[in-house]
């Protein structure tokens, strides 16, 4: 029991430690600045384009900073990966675009669950947010064991908000990344086969079509916490 919480706080120490070298060489390193804010931009373009041309301007290393960008927007949960994901099929070509990106968001998630398995409920929440955490919380008791494979399955569930609250749980890494693999596949390869294929007209095609389905996520989101709130009226009357 001793050595558990010994390894824990060990674990604490350095996740802490990391984040404190991040934000430092984020202040005090222009170099990783500029990078950063080149970075946020590229993502907040909402243009894959603009990400791969970022990415590709690393010449060999591009598949590297891929990598990197991809376990880095796990982190930073708001980003969007499908970004990175037509990016990586742009520049590799389908098939090695779709390894790339998946082994990557394996790697996010994994480092995701164990940011929250190890600092805890505090920290996700102000990694992600209180509410949408609470409505994965829910979702976990609503469909139990299946909840990972089940998540992973559904396009309009964030899931890097799911990897953080599985590192909230008792459950095993081994059953979560298992989960995740299988679920993640499918998405994986229908995004970078489409994204291999988009160019000028089919590029705003698909970006009108995510941004619909955005919008009809929104929809039945609000409408399962209106459904929520008029139970609980009905409750207490």
């Amino acid at each position: 029991m001793e050595k558990k919480k010994t390894s824990k706080w060990a674990g604490k120490i350095a996740v802490v430690a990391l984040a404190a070298a991040a934000f430092l060489a984020y202040y005090f390193i222009p170099s990783v600045n500029r990078v950063m804010k080149e970075i946020l931009a590229a993502f907040a373009s909402g243009d894959f384009t603009v990400v791969g041309e970022f990415v590709q301007s690393y010449g060999i290393y591009a598949a590297a900073v891929s990598f990197l960008l991809m376990i880095l927007q796990s982190i930073a949960a708001p980003l969007p990966a499908f970004l990175l994901t037509f990016a990586n099929a742009n520049l590799f070509g389908w098939w090695k675009g779709a390894i790339l990106s998946w082994s990557s968001a394996m790697a996010g998630a994994a480092v995701c669950f164990y940011i929250a398995r190890i600092l805890g409920r505090d920290v996700v929440e102000k990694l992600t947010s209180k509410s949408g955490l609470k409505q994965i919380d829910d979702f976990f008791e609503k469909h139990g064991r299946m909840s990972i494979l089940i998540a992973r399955l559904l396009p309009f569930i964030s899931f890097d908000i799911v990897s953080y609250a599985a590192g909230l749980t008792s459950m095993s890494f081994g059953s979560f990344f298992v989960a995740t693999g299988i679920g993640q596949l499918p998405a994986t390869i229908i995004y970078s086969y489409v994204g291999s294929m988009l160019t000028g007209g089919a590029k705003l095609f698909v970006t009108g079509l995510l941004l619909l389905f955005a919008i009809s996520a929104l929809v039945v989101l609000f409408k399962q916490l209106y459904n929520e709130k008029q139970k609980k009226k009905k409750e207490e009357i």
